[in-house]
Order: structure tokens, then sequence, then C-alpha cells
């Protein structure tokens, strides 16, 4: 509204400001104009007095004195004259309504007897008899106590002159508030012209447009403040963009970084995550049997807590934490607002692997020893028997014999599996890249384990979705791993159980997936599911005659990683296992 505006409110309060003066000066005018027309008038009737009583003393003719009395007279006003001899004489008016003044009652009345009586003059304000308005009269007197001249008129007259003079100041005073409301108007959108304009660089500048500048119209306070708000303008653009460029280079930091980074508020809400983070919280989703959504998302209890103890005890707390079979350490500091602990910020350092390299270090060693041991010693045993004439018959020998070949076998496939493992590990492993149909494809690896899971009484279902029929891989080594893998997930299942295997192929890349509702996996056996010599507990195992060397998932996972691949496993106890991996196309 005009009101509200900076230039309505300026005007408004000039314009009260000239209008107050202008009234305070109205009245003092017409209040002085008002005495001084009343001075002025009894100025004039009493040099008007006063120079009829000199007439009146110089002569003594009364003809001549009444003729020079009416010449000087007003003609509005009347002269009356009482001579020594008592006489009184009234002259005429133009003042139709301008009573004479008589000489009873002159002599009657106390302010004019006072002139007769006491030989002083007089100037008085009264109403004559049979006039309706009041009239001004002065009285000088002739000699001692012996005559004296009255010189009255209306105060209408003086009324109508105040009144012009009243007119004349209240024009006066309505051009001027004219004028000022103009010049009120002009001034103030002068001044809030600059102003406007600010806003609307200000308004821009709230937009961004960091680019605007206010043109300077003066070099006063306002021009000032234009050039004060422009380098205001062109430093929040230098800094805004340097603060840009650290942000953006701070995000490219913590999305790059390995470890997850969580920036927190006090009330535990997630404000930054980064793609390691991201993962931690979706497995605590999945470890919790919670399905993940934007409605549901929320702080994993186990890092609320620790966000309680950085908040209240303003210090780091350190913590680890067991996700899927994973090991996490989390890193938790406080962030200040000054002296006020806004939030935390947590870093999340996945020391699976660094834990696991521990472990193989430790165990390779026993593994290898482990799986040579129980060869070696038969292959000693039977051998001694042999040189000993323990076996004493052909058969018996030729019997020892087959069983020395077959540990000789076994050694020979461990070591030639573990070859296979060091040349993959090394990046030397040849591919034999074909393309084919992939429904077909699959559908013969299903066919050949038909029978297996038929014996063990388990369900083996194929879901297919093909958006595209042909794949490019290796034939021998892909089919190396879907045979590990669904070996494995009979060999895990119990009876009346069943063994899902799902191959999605679209424009992108071949996803397979191999489930079942076995035994599991244990927690803590989880980041090592893919490691050399990992085998499952015997008490998990339902063929105890079928045991591997531990190397199958290692070998699997490296033909995939050289397919460019990736390959993954989720379970929970007695629940099931599920495998999958993905190859590009």
């Amino acid at each position: 509204m005009f009101w509200r505006s900076v230039v309505g409110k300026l005007a408004i309060t000039i314009l009260l400001l000239v209008s107050f003066v202008l009234f305070i000066l109205t009245v003092l005018l017409l209040e002085f104009f008002s005495n001084f027309h009343i001075q002025e008038a009894e100025k004039d009737m009493m040099q008007t007095a006063t120079n009829v009583s000199q007439l009146v003393k110089e002569h003594d003719d009364k003809d001549l004195v009444i003729e020079m009395a009416e010449g000087i007279k007003d003609p509005a006003g009347r002269v009356a004259i009482v001579f020594e001899d008592g006489e009184l004489w009234v002259s005429g008016s133009e003042d139709k309504d301008l009573a004479k003044l008589e000489k009873n009652w002159v002599k009657n009345e106390d302010e004019l007897s006072a002139v007769l009586t006491k030989n002083i003059k007089v100037k008085q304000q009264m109403k004559l008899p049979g006039d309706e308005g009041k009239a001004m009269i002065v009285g000088v007197p002739l000699s001692d106590n012996n005559g004296a001249v009255y010189v009255y008129q209306s105060l209408g007259v003086i009324d109508q002159t105040k009144a012009e003079t009243t007119k004349i100041i209240y024009l006066a005073a309505g051009i001027a508030i004219i004028l000022t409301t103009i010049f009120a108007f002009f001034l103030s959108t002068r001044i809030t012209s600059p102003l406007i304009k600010m806003r609307e660089a200000a308004a821009d500048l709230t937009r961004g447009e960091f680019n605007t500048k206010v043109p300077i119209l003066t070099h006063d306070e306002i021009g000032e403040l234009a050039m004060a708000f422009n380098r205001m303008g062109r430093q929040l653009k230098f800094h805004i963009n340097a603060l840009r460029q650290e942000k953006e280079q701070l995000s490219s930091i913590v999305s790059s970084m390995a470890d997850g980074v969580v920036t927190l508020n006090r009330n535990g809400d997630m404000i930054v995550t980064n793609p390691p983070a991201e993962n931690f919280i979706e497995d605590w989703y999945f470890e919790n049997n919670i399905q993940m959504n934007d409605e549901t998302r929320k702080l994993p209890k186990e890092l609320n807590q620790v966000l309680q103890k950085v908040v209240n005890g303003e210090t780091e707390v350190v913590y680890e934490i067991s996700l899927q079979g994973r090991n996490y350490v989390m890193i938790m500091t406080p962030l200040y607002d000054q002296s006020y602990v806004r939030g935390a910020v947590a870093v999340i350092r996945d020391m699976t692997e660094e834990r696991r390299l521990d472990k193989l270090r430790k165990d390779f060693i026993a593994n290898v020893s482990h799986e040579l041991r129980t060869p070696i010693s038969l292959l000693q045993g039977y051998s001694e028997a042999i040189v000993d004439d323990i076996a004493e018959s052909k058969e018996d020998k030729n019997e020892l014999a087959k069983i020395i070949s077959e540990e000789s076998l076994r050694m020979g496939r461990l070591v030639n599996e573990l070859l296979d493992l060091a040349r993959m590990e090394a990046g030397q492993i040849q591919l034999n890249k074909e393309e084919t149909n992939v429904e077909l494809y699959i559908d013969r690896i299903i066919r050949k384990f038909n029978g297996l899971a038929s014996d063990n009484q388990i369900e083996l279902i194929l879901s297919k979705s093909i958006k595209e029929p042909m794949v490019i891989f290796d034939l021998d080594r892909v089919e190396q791993v879907f045979t590990n893998l669904i070996d494995n997930a009979i060999r895990h299942t119990r009876v009346n159980g069943f063994v899902k295997v799902f191959v999605e192929r679209n424009e992108l890349e071949l996803h397979v997936s191999i489930s079942d509702n076995g035994s599991g996996i244990p927690e803590v056996d989880l980041p090592f599911v893919f490691e050399r010599f990992y085998k499952a507990d015997k008490s998990r195992t339902r063929n105890k005659e079928k045991k591997g060397t531990g190397l199958g998932l290692s070998i699997a996972k490296n033909i995939i990683e050289a397919h460019h691949g990736t390959i993954s496993v989720k379970s929970k106890l007695d629940q099931g296992t599920t495998f999958s991996f993905k190859i590009p196309q």
C-alpha cells in the first residue's frame, strides 16, 4: 500500500510537518492582524479626534469647525462634538446602521463621561443605543470639563478588513500546502527511487543474480549507499563462488572416499552421505528386515546411540559394529557452531579386508598343511606298507597302490587349482569368449543338475527374463561358476527345500541370482566365503562324501572379475543364501 511505502511515509511526514507549522503561523498571523487593524483604527480615530479638538480650540465659529470636521473624518464613521456651551453635534456617515451619539447617553456612560468629567482620553468598544453591532469609540477632551470630541465607527468595517486579511492568509496557506504536497512527493520520489532500485537489486541477489548493479544517480549519502551495495554484490559473488568451489571440491572428495561419511544434526537426521555410507545403511536395513524407502529411512540405532554420547559428552567416540559379516569401525566427531554442538560427522571404515588379510596370513599355511597332511600321511603309510611287505597278496598291493594313486591325483588337483587361482589373481587368465544363446545355455546347465536335485529331494526352479537373447563370455569358465554355485546350493539345502536360479538379460548386462532356503552362512563367515580353502562347517554339509578343496568360490570370483563383472553374497543363518553375479555386455 502507498501509506506503508517509504514514499508515502516521507511525503505524509513532510506534509504534516508543514501543515502544523502553517497552522501555528496562521493562528499567530490572524491574531496579529486582528490586533493590528484595531490598533490602527484606534490610532486613526484618535488622530482625527485630536485634529477636531484642535479645530474647536482654534476657531470660535462652530459652522467652520463643523465643516472642517466633516472634511477630515472617515466617511464610514461619525464625529460627535460636545461644545463648551454644552451643545452636541454629530456628523453624518455613509454607514446608515451606525447610530447617532446622544448627549444624555454620553453623560450616563461612565467610560464616555470620563472625558468630560476627568478630562482624559478614552478608547472603548461598546454597543451604541439602537445599534445592533458594536462600535469602537475614542474621546478627546476640549478643555477642563467643558467639552469633548468623540470619533466612532462600527466594528463591522474592521471585521470586514480582518476577513479580507484572513482570506489572503488562508489562500496563502492553501497554496503553501499544495506546493508542499507536490514538493514532498517529488522529493520523496527522488530520494526513494534509488532505494527502490536497491530493493529490486537485493531481490535479484536473493535469486543468485550477483551481477546486478544499482545505478549511481547522485553523489550524496544515497549514492555512497549504492556504491557500497555494488561492492557488497561483488564481494558476495566472489565469496559464494569460492564457497561453491569448496563445496564441490568437498563433495568430490567425500564421494570419492572409500570410507563412509555421514553428517548428522542433533536430532539424528542424515544431512550428507556418500556411496559407502549408503551401502552401509542399506545393509543395516537388510540385516534388520526393514523395507528401505524414503518414509522409513532413519538413522541406525547403533549410530544414534553413539551420536547421543558425542553430543552429550562433546568428545570423539570410536565404535565397532558387525553387519552382514563385515566389520566396521566408526569414528564420530562433534560439529560445533561456535561453542554449541550442532551435530556430528561419522566416518565409517570397512575393516573387513584388513582383518581378512590378517586371517589369511595366519590361515594360509595352516590350510595348505591341512589339505596336504592327509594325502601325504596316506602316501607315506601305504608306501611303507608296500616296502615292509605288509601287503602280502598282489590284490592287497594293488589296493594300496590304487589308494596311493587316488591321493596323488587329489594332491595334483589341489596343486593345479592353486596354480589356476594364482594365475587368475595375477591377471594371467586367458578367456575364450564366444557368442551364444543365453536361454539354451542356461537350460543345458539346469538339465545337468536336475538329476542331482531329484536325488536329494530338492526342487530346482529356473526363472528367466530375457530381453536380449545373445551373450558373449567364456562358456566353459562361466559354466564352472554356475556349477560351483548350484552344487553348493544343493549340498547346503535340506530335504524338500528349493534352489532358485534367476537369469536376467537386458541391454547392459547378464544378471544371475542363485538362492536357496538352506542352512545359510554365519555372519562371521560371510567376509571369507570367496577366500581360499573356505569350507562350510561339517554340520552344515548334507553330503559328507562330497567334499571339495575349498577353492571353488575363490575361483568363481576370479572368473567373474576377469569378465569385468561383480559377484556378491547375502545370507541369514537357517534362512538361506543368495549368490549373485553380473557380467556386463
